[in-house]
């Protein structure tokens, strides 16, 4: 299967401006080509996943990915279909374009990458020769035309956010004349200003061999935006998601979902993939597909040693046994159960209900009582028992069960 067949077959494009061009820069040739992110938070999502793993799977064909954070345009912010963006100070944008370009080197070779700051040519653009030389050339209708902005009319849109797709069409234009970039990918939500872009070349330039392509946004199977779970986005940052939580994401994804994501998220074959989804038709119970979804995408993201520690984290709740984890996956589990700081020598009754193992001291009693509660896997029947931190894991951490399924964590001081 030939690079551009395999994109769609990944369901890896939906829009394309010329698909014979597209075709053979892809498969005939070795082109530089570009996908921007821009620095709004200080990590990405797993949402980001998508351009990162289809930059590889390019990088992986002998493609180099130019790599373009936006640290101007992350200033003005795209367009959403809601509200306006916050703005950010330069300082803000700058520091999360670093942070962001760091995540980003852990997916690519270092030796056949490019990492470009679309601030280090914005800013040398004073406001008359932006007027003059770029918005000189497009008609307002048909900027008004454009998705992004038509469903922003009605609840309106400033002139602000209104220019963004000027700048980005700018940084086409600069990468094809300076780097010989040939194509752009972005989301689907980002073909406006991606055709923006390929104007804007054709207007400076005349003919050229400028592409832009688009991916369909990966969206689950009942319409909701993927990459949110109850607790808001999963990052692609161990400190705000934990590799633990990632696997448990992709770990409950629903078997209709399940082969859409191994295509759009992994690096498996195309052959490993019609196997997995043969799976979840012949044994679904086994959901062999979902392990393996989540061990590839934790492993991508973090790295052998943290899906380890998120199986061994699976097992030791699912199992009750946590001797086998480290002080580091007890920090990823703070995260993730009902958590409580507690005194040595304070009531267990208490520390129950701070854990919200127990709704009462009362309620704490009877479980205690009635031989409901273990701590770290020892039952505990005593009502006066005392927190002791010689019974604790790395002197600090007691896994509270109440029951069968419930689990809290107390910290101890």
């Amino acid at each position: 299967m030939k690079l551009y067949d395999e994109l769609i077959w990944r369901n890896l494009i939906k829009d394309v401006s010329d698909e014979e061009k597209a075709k053979d820069h892809l498969n005939n040739n070795k082109v530089r080509f570009y996908c921007g992110f821009d620095p709004t938070g200080e990590s990405l999502t797993v949402g980001h996943l998508v351009q990162i793993v289809r930059m590889k799977l390019l990088q992986d064909h002998g493609h180099t990915p130019v790599v373009l954070i936006g640290g101007a345009t992350g200033l003005i912010g795209d367009p959403r279909q809601t509200s306006e963006r916050e703005l950010l100070t330069l300082d803000q944008s700058l520091k999360n374009a670093e942070l962001i370009k760091t995540q980003i080197t852990r997916f690519l070779k270092p030796e056949n990458t490019i990492y470009v700051n679309n601030n280090d040519w914005i800013k040398k653009i004073d406001m008359i020769t932006f007027l003059r030389d770029y918005g000189k050339n497009f008609n307002i209708n048909y900027m008004l035309a454009k998705e992004n902005v038509q469903s922003r009319l009605e609840t309106g849109i400033s002139y602000t956010e209104f220019s963004y797709m000027l700048i980005q069409a700018i940084d086409f234009l600069n990468l094809y004349k300076n780097m010989d970039v040939k194509i752009q990918f972005g989301g689907s939500d980002q073909w406006g200003n991606i055709t923006t872009g390929l104007e804007l070349i054709r207007k400076e330039l005349g003919k050229n061999e400028a592409v832009g392509l688009s991916s369909p946004l990966l969206l689950k199977s009942d319409g909701e935006k993927f990459g949110k779970s109850e607790g808001g986005a999963i990052w692609l940052d161990s400190e705000l998601t934990t590799p633990y939580e990632l696997y448990q994401y992709f770990l409950n994804t629903r078997d209709i979902d399940t082969p859409n994501y191994l295509k759009a998220l992994t690096l498996l074959s195309v052959d490993e993939i019609i196997r997995l989804e043969k799976t979840i038709k012949d044994a679904p119970e086994k959901r062999e597909a979902q392990k393996v979804l989540a061990s590839e995408v934790v492993k991508f993201v973090h790295g052998n040693e943290a899906l380890k520690e998120a199986e061994l984290v699976t097992d030791a709740l699912f199992t009750g046994n946590f001797d086998e984890l480290n002080e580091n996956s007890f920090k990823g589990l703070a995260k993730v159960l009902d958590t409580a700081n507690v005194e040595e020598d304070s009531l267990l009754v208490h520390a129950l209900v701070e854990s919200k193992a127990a709704s009462s001291n009362r309620e704490a009693r009877e479980f205690i009582k009635n031989g409901a509660i273990s701590l770290n896997g020892n039952k505990v029947t005593d009502v006066n028992y005392k927190i002791n931190k010689d019974e604790t894991y790395f002197k600090k951490y007691i896994i509270v069960k109440r029951g069968k399924r419930h689990n809290s964590l107390l910290i101890v001081k």
